[in-house]
């Protein structure tokens, strides 16, 4: 091997250690591996930045605008809904539409997208159908990734093999190129599925319990069990003495003096004897009466409740569950769960802002199924999959709809359940989808042309504003393509895809195209363990494409099951992050996905082994 090879190697060696330890964060060592690589002499910093004007890039972005068209004009939603009450009285027809609903909607936006979507969708029909969330939150997931398999723009391997078959002067994919192949997973996976649920959430009077509690844990109590929320939190009601009485609520000294800070405001109306909830903010004017749900932001000391409320004249009540309830209907409780690549990942509370940014306060996390101790909230970094109970006014809780990059709602409020950021774009969304997959299909255009004419449809017809166009792409995805594109060029450049296909010839030349096909899916998959299927799909496509000419066959079915396999990611809970996204809300251990995964792949693999060479015949 050459001395360039083993540099490229050895940095290929130290990026997939640090993607393993997940420290620094992924794109940062892409960018990081982008930059050694002309530093070292291997390539030069044309080759380095080649993937800045990748097709493949720029089509991923735009299907990040375009699945976010569909979820703010309420289409996703809709059609999950109208399809899963079609079938709420049979678990088996409502595990057959669910998978088919998310695959088929997948097919056009990001799998971490839809299964994010049909979250809070499944759990509230979970808890009607008193079944438990685990039974199909694990379908919804499977489901989710089998999506990718969909079409050629599902998924970023699928584009990304796609530009490595064009860069090397193959013809490009059709758009349904991936689909024979997708919809006989897709039917192995709810056949299969069908079968395992069986072994998913065995307790069944626990899981309805929690099922039937979760659609209607709107108070402390029962919430409270649930994240074993022990109050750190206080009411206090303004006296007429007190100096609070009058004062705007930016002239308070509770933050700046005490370190608390004011959740709402239970207010009395004099002439009509009514109680209303007001959001706190700046200009909010304290009256004799109202009583302040207080939330201090550290663990209070003793006697240091009792301390602020005769330093201020306020009498003190303890909070339980018989506060607040009168308004139940204007103060409620959310549950949100941490999305991939949120700005809250690694922070803890203060660092985020939170309060002061979403208008919401926490009350609890769980993590890992199990409460975080409450003397440890206001330290706690928070990660991905994390779930927090949220609390505020319910006019607050649809704008986090705003926030769904950042997390997802699993625990819906009814008011929330008709919000639409883009009230009556659904047909031009759906225009827009049928006007990008139709030139896909019938002409010449380029993929990445006809992906901007959607996005185009979408913001002339103000489905989506252009800020928040730019808002919705999922930047450390690109970023993290864009830095390793350029190790399959190093590695070409340097003898190491030629060397490798050596290697494999030597010991497996004399076996069928089909044998080595199985190995490469093989390989792909065990790869896809320890990194994005993105960066796999980058790495080994050309290896698969070096292997096919070597044997002189068509390089299809090679690329195409390196794209199939890239997917595959059913293995762990951390193997693709919509694994991650349903860990807490179906309650499964790490061994659930083992066990059920790790036999699905399998399958996967024989069903790719047996049909990709009859759809992409390697004559």
């Amino acid at each position: 091997m050459s001395p360039d090879l083993i540099l490229s190697l050895v940095l290929l060696g130290i990026c997939v250690v640090f993607f393993v330890l997940n420290k620094p964060r992924m794109d940062i060592v892409a960018l990081l591996a982008l930059m050694s690589l002309p530093l070292l002499g291997i390539i030069d910093i044309k080759e380095a930045l080649s993937g800045f004007s990748d097709p493949s890039v720029i089509l991923i972005a735009l299907m990040f605008v375009v699945g976010e068209g569909l979820i703010r004009t309420g289409i996703s939603t809709d059609v999950g809904i109208w399809i899963l009450k079609k079938s709420r009285n049979n678990p088996t027809k409502l595990i057959i539409f669910l998978m088919v609903a998310v695959a088929l909607i997948g097919s056009v936006m990001s799998s971490t997208g839809i299964v994010a979507l049909f979250i809070p969708i499944v759990l509230g029909i979970s808890a009607r159908m008193k079944i438990s969330p685990a039974k199909l939150m694990m379908p919804l997931s499977f489901a989710g990734l089998i999506s990718g398999m969909m079409s050629l723009v599902a998924t970023p391997p699928n584009m990304v093999v796609n530009a490595i078959l064009t860069r090397e002067s193959y013809p490009s994919l059709g758009f349904f190129a991936f689909t024979p192949i997708g919809l006989i997973v897709l039917a192995a996976g709810v056949g299969y599925m069908l079968y395992v649920r069986k072994f998913l959430g065995k307790d069944e009077d626990t899981n309805r319990k929690k099922a039937a509690r979760d659609e209607r844990t709107t108070n402390f109590a029962e919430l409270g069990e649930r994240y074993q929320v022990t109050w750190r939190d206080a009411v206090f009601v303004i006296t007429r003495n007190s100096p609070l009485h009058g004062r705007k609520i930016r002239e308070c000294p509770l933050r700046s003096d005490y370190g608390a800070s004011i959740v709402c405001i239970e207010r009395r109306e004099q002439r009509l004897g009514k109680r209303s909830l007001i959001n706190p903010v700046a200009d909010t004017e304290l009256r004799e009466g109202d009583a302040l749900l207080i939330d201090f932001l550290h663990e209070p000391r003793p006697g240091e409740i009792e301390f602020v409320s005769e330093k201020l004249r306020l009498e003190c009540h303890p909070l339980d569950s018989r506060h607040f309830t009168k308004a139940e209907r204007e103060f409620g409780f959310v549950e949100i769960s941490v999305m991939p690549g949120s700005t809250l990942e690694g922070k803890t509370l203060a660092e985020a802002n939170f309060r002061e940014k979403y208008r919401m306060s926490v009350f609890g996390i769980r993590r890992n199924n199990a409460a975080v101790p409450q003397t440890e909230i206001i330290r706690e970094t928070l990660k991905v999959g994390d779930t927090l109970l949220i609390g505020g006014p319910w006019k607050e809780i649809p704008t986090l709809q705003k926030h769904t990059r950042h997390f997802i709602i699993l625990n819906l409020p009814a008011e929330y359940a008709g919000a639409i950021a883009a009230p009556g774009g659904a047909p031009y969304a759906l225009l827009s989808v049928a006007v990008m997959v139709g030139l896909m299909i019938f002409t010449n255009i380029p993929s990445v042309l006809a992906a901007l004419i959607a996005c185009m449809i979408l913001i002339f017809s103000r489905c989506i504003d252009i800020d928040r166009a730019y808002r919705c792409i999922n930047w450390s995805s690109l970023i993290l393509i864009i830095g390793m594109i350029p190790f399959a060029t190093a590695l070409e450049k340097t003898g190491g895809v030629e060397h490798a296909v050596n290697v494999l010839m030597s010991f497996f030349g004399d076996g069928s195209p089909r044998l080595i096909l199985g190995l490469l899916m093989a390989f792909t998959m065990v790869v896809g363990l320890f990194m994005s299927n993105t960066v796999t799909a980058v790495l080994l496509a050309p290896l698969a494409v070096s292997i096919a000419q070597t044997l002189g066959v068509s390089p299809y079915p090679f690329a195409i099951g390196i794209a199939i396999a890239a997917s595959t990611a059913f293995m762990t809970p951390i193997s693709s992050p919509v694994n991650t996204l349903v860990l807490e809300p179906g309650n499964y251990k790490f061994f659930d996905f083992v066990k059920i995964g790790v036999p699905f792949s399998i399958i996967v693999l024989i069903i790719g082994v047996l049909f990709i060479p009859i759809f992409f015949p390697f004559a």
